[in-house]
């Protein structure tokens, strides 16, 4: 990430007045807070708290997002479901950091692209739900909305929503950003040490084709340190973060004017993206969303028209600015080459270069017969190659891959190499909500990727 250091102040309220109209809509997936008063005060907190990313990186990223929409990059976003507090500690963010990294190596070197790398991380506290209630026998409670909101244990206590939360979630995310910060710009990053990322990670096919790929690396970098090369910059790497944008009681707060332009920049990620279930055009989010200056994504599912994608455009997008505005498919993999082929032909007609972004995850979702929410590896893979099969078609260009994962050896999809079955889920199902790839099935996704891209380069 950028060293940027510029100020960014909270500006007078007449300043961001705009930004306030989404409280006179309609707003989906909000917490029933207990006490209103209390909840304002929280966020007049978060509004006096130092930002958590700063504009000049903000505005780095809407580069680097641009060269992605016009084919000359491609976004690798990955991490977890949603992120716990309990989960915050400094091995599983480092271990989450280091797949990321391994999956980035096998896509810049097997397809000879940049990649730009963003996380699903500090920040990722808060999930939508599809009831807001949860029922267990006779008793019927609210709903896990993530631990920015409540807790997951299944009491009135716990699942009572708690304003106080939300300024965990700014602190959580405040530490989860500083190692972030040590790991990618302290030398951990180094591209010359891709062979200890592999350590502490168990054998399996994955990881050694990653070490054969580390050895060739190896090989090319000693070559051009002995042609002269200077690798200062290999000792760090830009590495952004992202999240849902769905709690406005958090993102609102965190909104903050640049001092530099007096445009609005949401400091809570460098990059935010609305759900599918919040993205109604006349909604708060896709409101509030359409005045910040942040590059902002959309998840678009296999009912999407173009004409929803061209309203979504002149809502969020309206000046045509590469870079600003990312669709994020969610298809299923029996769906998107169905779904997918209209969608790109009809953004040839609306002089538009948005970023193409799959996530593979969401549209495959099954619930074994013991009750295991989970994904197929297979399905996984099948949507990834028909998203490339899509792109190829239309001549367009399939910017990124958007995965829900963990750089820990859980058991919470079946398949891959490790051949999970259902029986073995139960061994180490850690998920609070939706089922991720583990690091193996990260690296064997990302060879995949790796071999796609190669083809449209």
């Amino acid at each position: 990430m950028s060293d940027s250091t510029e100020t960014v102040v909270q500006a007078d309220p007449s300043v961001l007045a705009g930004l306030d109209a989404w409280r006179e809509l309609p707003v989906k997936q909000q917490p029933s807070w207990p006490d209103p008063e209390a909840t304002a005060r929280v966020s007049s907190q978060l509004a006096t708290l130092p930002p958590l990313v700063f504009a000049g990186e903000v505005d780095i990223l809407r580069e680097r997002l641009a060269r992605v929409a016009r084919g000359e990059a491609f976004l690798l976003q990955g991490g977890d479901c949603a992120e716990t507090f309990a989960g915050a500690t400094a091995d599983q963010i480092r271990r989450r950091i280091k797949t990321v990294l391994q999956m980035a190596v096998v896509l810049t070197y097997g397809a000879s692209m940049p990649v730009v790398k963003m996380g699903r991380m500090a920040g990722q506290f808060a999930k939508p739900r599809s009831s807001d209630t949860e029922t267990r026998g006779d008793v019927t409670l609210p709903a896990y909305r993530g631990d920015i909101v409540n807790s997951y244990d299944f009491t009135p206590e716990g699942r009572t929503p708690d304003p106080q939360r939300l300024l965990d979630g700014y602190h959580m995310a405040a530490s989860t950003l500083n190692l972030i910060r040590a790991f990618t710009q302290g030398g951990f990053a180094d591209l010359r040490e891709v062979h200890s990322w592999n350590r502490g990670f168990a054998s399996n096919p994955a990881n050694q084709r990653y070490e054969g790929l580390a050895r060739e690396i190896d090989r090319a970098v000693k070559f051009m340190e002995a042609a002269g090369a200077d690798f200062d910059e290999l000792r760090r790497v830009e590495f952004y973060t992202g999240h849902e944008g769905l709690l406005m009681d958090y993102e609102r707060p965190l909104t903050r004017i640049d001092s530099r332009n007096g445009t609005p920049v949401n400091t809570s990620a460098h990059f935010l993206w609305i759900g599918e279930r919040t993205r109604d055009l006349d909604g708060a989010h896709v409101d509030y969303f359409s005045r910040i200056r942040n590059p902002i994504g959309v998840k678009l599912g296999p009912s999407t028209t173009v004409d929803d994608m061209e309203r979504l455009i002149d809502k969020l997008d309206p000046e045509r600015e590469p870079g600003r505005l990312t669709f994020i498919t969610r298809m299923g993999a029996g769906k998107i080459r169905d779904a997918l082929p209209p969608l790109l032909e009809g953004i040839k007609t609306l002089d538009a270069t948005p970023v193409w972004v799959t996530d593979p995850m969401h549209g495959n979702g099954i619930t074994t017969p013991t009750g295991y929410k989970t994904r197929r590896f297979d399905d996984v893979v099948d949507e990834v190659r028909g998203f490339f099969e899509a792109h190829r078609a239309a001549g367009t260009f399939p910017g990124g891959i958007h995965v829900e994962l963990t750089g820990d050896d859980v058991t919470e999809c079946l398949g891959g190499s490790e051949m999970i079955d259902e029986e073995t889920l139960a061994t180490r199902y850690e998920s609070l909500c939706d089922p991720r790839l583990n690091h193996m099935q990260s690296l064997e996704l990302a060879f995949l990727v790796a071999e796609e891209l190669g083809d449209v380069r």
